[in-house]
């Protein structure tokens, strides 16, 4: 890996620190956002990624020079940004990340890792002209780096438990800080939401003077993300333009849609023997279990499965007991992964469950077996398959 990168990975052993200051001071050193910037904001806790990705794809479709930002990355730090649909090169993120590094020498408290992912894009998306940037929450809301930005429009995506150690331990608490997005007189689109969460929304909402728009039935046609959820974000992201103010000609909406690519998200490989599944709590693995059955019916696979400290497995891989064969764990290539041994303990009795000392050895194990493989648990999972399948080199990030 090169030293720049090596740096900036570097960083995050200074964690995740919740605020605003260090970001508003990165923004004025570096003088952004650019005059021409202006941006869309997705909170919620899950399907933000793909929300951000259908936004994204729609507004290239209708002619704007587009911008992207989402975290984290599958293979390579690269995906994080992107413009008019292509990646940062490598090169240009060395450089990027080299003026950063010069700037923050010194500052006392560091600036986190995100921060600086998030400031390196705008500053890079900038050179690039990009105009309308989707920006994707790393965590939370109301103190994640990209909530020093001010929208055009305000998304929440659907809201459950994660991250409580950072974002409290109802759906209520965790609501206000995903609402905390919110901003006098910006335009709120949500999705819908339990009761608790709603109720959270209505009220900032209302208090914001934001105009709040819920969003009540799934996006009529088919999509090409798997999944009947794939059509309620798609309706979300679709809707949250439309109160953005964006003048989208239907067939930039079809075809944008249609165009949209959003790995890791139930992806299908190997035709069709293969599933990536980046779901990493147990909301998002129940959606997963249920867009299993969508496609394969009563069919049972063979569950390979890893983790990362802080979720809920257990519950994860008891919802996933419903459809596998037998379960493969096994530890992920991250600082915060949990030991395939502990999640064996987790798993639930009555079935084939086996640890493997490396992601490689499981895949080869499962390949050869009647079943479909099912890989889930986490999105860097996600990527250390697609790197086993030449899609790059894999790069092992905490964040």
């Amino acid at each position: 890996m090169n030293p720049a990168l090596t740096w900036l990975y570097s960083v995050q052993q200074f964690g995740i620190k919740p605020g605003l200051e260090n970001t508003r001071r990165l923004l004025r050193e570096l003088a952004l956002p650019g005059t021409r910037q202006r941006f869309v904001h997705v909170a919620g806790t899950n399907g933000k990624g793909s929300v951000c990705a259908f936004m994204e794809s729609v507004l290239r479709a209708g002619g704007e020079r587009t911008g992207l930002f989402t975290s984290p990355h599958l293979v390579s730090f690269c995906e994080r940004m992107r413009c008019g649909g292509r990646m940062i090169g490598m090169e240009e993120a060395e450089s990027s990340i080299a003026a950063l590094r010069s700037v923050v020498s010194g500052w006392d408290p560091h600036p986190t890792f995100f921060e600086l992912t998030m400031v390196l894009a705008l500053d890079w998306l900038d050179r690039e002209g990009a105009e309308t940037i989707v920006l994707e929450t790393g965590m939370g809301g109301r103190l994640d780096a990209t909530n020093a930005l001010t929208p055009l429009v305000s998304v929440i995506t659907p809201i459950a438990m994660d991250h409580e150690q950072w974002l409290g331990d109802t759906i209520g608490k965790i609501a206000a800080e995903k609402a905390g997005i919110i901003k006098p007189g910006v335009p709120v689109v949500s999705a819908r939401q339990r009761p608790d969460a709603e109720a959270v929304i209505r009220e900032a909402a209302a208090r914001a003077g934001s105009a709040l728009t819920i969003v009540e039935e799934p996006w009529p046609d088919a999509v090409p993300l798997a999944g009947e959820h794939q059509r309620w974000n798609a309706a979300l992201a679709v809707a949250g333009l439309r109160a953005a103010g964006f003048r989208l000609t239907e067939s930039a909406i079809t075809s944008g849609l249609a165009a949209t690519e959003w790995p890791g998200r139930f992806q299908v490989l190997e035709e069709g023997r293969l599933v990536i599944e980046g779901a990493h709590n147990p909301h998002g693995t129940a959606v997963a279990v249920q867009t299993w059955r969508e496609k394969f019916g009563e069919e049972r696979a063979t569950l390979i499965y890893g983790a990362v400290a802080a979720k809920d497995y257990a519950a994860s891989l008891a919802l996933l007991s419903a459809v596998a064969a037998r379960v493969f764990l096994v530890t992920l290539q991250s600082p915060r992964a949990v030991p395939a041994e502990i999640l064996a303990a987790s798993a639930p009795a009555g079935g084939e469950v086996r640890v493997f000392a490396s992601l490689q050895e499981a895949m080869e194990t499962a390949a050869v077996l009647p079943e479909r493989r099912l890989v889930c648990g986490s999105l860097y999972l996600c990527g250390e398959v697609l790197a086993l399948q030449g899609r790059g080199a894999f790069e092992p990030s905490a964040q």
